[in-house]
């Protein structure tokens, strides 16, 4: 009865197929010795130490001690580097393939922000967390909307807002995306709601009432950046123009974002890659010969060739200065950078592989490696477990986390780079070896390959 309603109400798609992938144990007992750690909790690394992983998480961090009898013993021979798993909070990926991409990219955390499919939360996301079968940990949001313009769940009354955040929480989401065209009630309708049922509202900029008073009414995380070029540094009213606003209006914005406590995505690449193709076909056809589009949903590939970025005209480049200063602003102001890709519906933009292209643009941003590392490690473990009911800590490398790794060649401090290539991931506890993460890239392949021969 539980599913038949969301099925029906929520509008969610057929159930995609059960997931059968063999997967590690996670609760074997590992030991990662003569390890060189960045814990992630603050600016510092520790050389050659001993980690211990017991059950999913991480039990000891110490220069000398005693390996559990029976552990799985992983020498990094005082050469390798671990650090905690990554996190993207913004993609849109729902498939068994895509856990498989994030996963083979350290990737060890995701929050799927709306459009997650029926069989996505009934069969991929309990599977996964589960640990029976291969991916990130997942969170999910519902994306509502009071019009049916961008594909969101729409509601239209306070009452209906209520009613769609009870089914989300009943269903496994997280979170309530709010959209651009809600309307002032429904918003309020879920803060109120949400406060009820602890279950906090993210999201877009909702045109009728402005980050500003959103933040200050209780929704905890900006899902862009760019947001605040729609409804805090432009009037909703003004005339549509590329044009970069006034740095001056950026500490007044940082101001009442760093008052409200609110969490912002840092998804610079999101946006300079929406930039490139903007106006430009012969970009997203480049896009499409990319190695990795290997690994991208044959849907999505067709998906890529229609999107209508192309079709624009003008420029976002100056818009795209702006934002790199307006980030680098709010991560001096100390407020929570997080990272997120909206991967894979924007051409470009392939999972796992995007995160660490925007990890890597955020250094033209004046950002620290550190810094950067943090919003893709410790700072998203902070909000998730101060804005998930019951959520089990992760992101840094300490005792009592979720055991999220990733084992690299270099210090990724010095070398962002480093953790395209991991050497080994460890999620919840189950540890996948470079060969175990190829193969599952090379299965996806495959997958894609042979469905096309048999198209």
């Amino acid at each position: 009865m539980r599913y038949l309603l969301a099925a029906v109400a929520l509008g969610f798609c057929a159930i995609s197929p059960a997931i059968s992938q063999p997967v590690p144990d996670p609760h074997a007992v590992t030991a990662f010795t003569s390890v060189n750690v960045v814990p992630m909790d603050r600016e510092r690394v520790l050389r050659n130490q001993t980690v211990i992983v017991k059950d999913g998480k991480i039990a000891a961090v110490g220069p000398s001690l005693a390996i559990p009898a029976g552990a799985h013993v992983i020498d990094a021979h005082g050469t390798e580097w671990l650090s905690p798993g990554l996190a993207d909070m913004h993609t849109h990926a729902d498939t068994r393939n895509y856990m498989k991409v994030y996963l083979a990219n350290g990737v060890t955390t995701i929050l799927n922000m709306g459009d997650a499919s029926y069989g996505f939360m009934d069969h991929v996301l309990p599977a996964v967390n589960a640990g029976k079968a291969p991916g990130p940990y997942i969170f999910a949001s519902l994306r509502v909307d009071g019009s049916p313009d961008y594909g969101a769940f729409v509601v239209k009354t306070p009452e209906e807002a209520r009613g769609a955040m009870q089914l989300a929480k009943t269903n496994g989401y997280s979170f309530i995306k709010v959209y651009n065209n809600l309307s002032p009630e429904c918003f309020q309708a879920f803060i109120d709601e949400g406060r009820v049922l602890h279950m906090h509202v993210i999201g877009h900029g909702v045109t009728r009432l402005g980050l500003e008073k959103q933040l200050a009414a209780g929704q905890v995380m900006v899902a862009h950046a760019e947001e605040y070029l729609y409804t805090v540094f432009t009037h909703p009213n003004d005339p549509p123009s590329n044009a970069a606003p006034d740095t001056k209006l950026i500490p007044a914005a940082i101001a009442f974002t760093k008052r409200d406590g609110a969490y912002v995505t840092a998804d610079i690449n999101t946006y300079e890659t929406i930039a490139r193709q903007w106006g430009k076909p012969e970009v997203v056809q480049q896009f499409l010969k990319m190695p990795e589009v290997k690994y991208l949903d044959p849907y999505d590939r067709i998906g890529w060739r229609h999107e209508g970025y192309v079709k624009k005209t003008g420029s976002l480049d100056d818009r795209v200065k702006f934002l790199k200063v307006f980030i680098k602003d709010m991560s001096d102001a100390g407020i929570p950078l997080i990272l997120g890709t909206d991967a894979p519906p924007i051409p470009g933009l392939i999972p796992g592989f995007s995160l660490h292209s925007d990890m890597e643009l955020l250094q033209s941003t004046g950002m620290t490696r550190y810094q950067i590392l943090a919003a893709a490690t410790r700072t998203a473990g902070q909000f998730i477990v101060h804005k998930v009911e019951g959520a089990q800590p992760f992101g840094t490398v300490t005792p009592g986390m979720r055991a999220d790794l990733i084992l690299s060649a270099k210090n990724p401090l010095d070398d962002l780079t480093t953790l395209r290539k991991p050497l080994g991931v460890m999620v919840g506890g189950a540890w996948y070896t470079q060969s175990d993460l190829q193969a599952l890239l090379d299965s996806v392949a495959k997958e894609y390959d042979d469905a096309a021969i048999h198209s």
